[in-house]
């Protein structure tokens, strides 16, 4: 039975890219997968340390999506390795988020947004569920490194 998660009364939010856990990369702290995944749209640009300042990650995925800044060229050919590692940072950094996703086994895992058809499951459940296949291979990755 596969999990699905996505709000935050959810089981499981604490998989979602919007928990308050925050990563280190690059000598920077982002308050969430989010923020670090939308800031890196913008990479050495003003704007980005603004979307990595923003109050919440709705607000910072917002600004990701705005139209009045050019994101980076080679965006599409990178966002998949942007969020993969910015997951792997927050599962391998918070014990309490890497216990919750180790303890959903081998069940499949699904981002339940009704809006997302890329990252997630999408209208009708007919979604690429791309967060939910990088968050298995991140559960993968860290039973490798613990030998498990």
């Amino acid at each position: 039975m596969p999990i699905r998660f996505y709000r935050s009364t959810d089981p499981y939010y604490e998989l979602t890219n919007h928990s308050a856990h925050p990563i280190s990369l690059d000598g920077l702290t982002y308050p969430t997968i989010e923020h670090f995944y939308q800031a890196q749209k913008f990479i050495g640009t003003s704007y980005a340390e603004e979307i990595r300042a923003a109050p919440n990650p709705m607000l910072a995925r917002r600004m990701g999506r705005s139209k009045e800044h050019p994101i980076r060229s080679d965006w599409d050919s990178v966002k998949e390795e942007v969020m993969l590692r910015a997951t792997l940072a927050k599962f391998e950094s918070h014990a309490d988020a890497r216990s919750s996703l180790l303890a959903t086994g081998d069940e499949e895992l699904v981002e339940a947004s009704p809006h997302d058809s890329y990252w997630g499951s999408g209208p009708g459940d007919r979604g690429q569920n791309r967060y939910g296949q990088i968050l298995m291979q991140v559960r993968a990755i860290l039973r490798e490194q613990l030998g498990e």
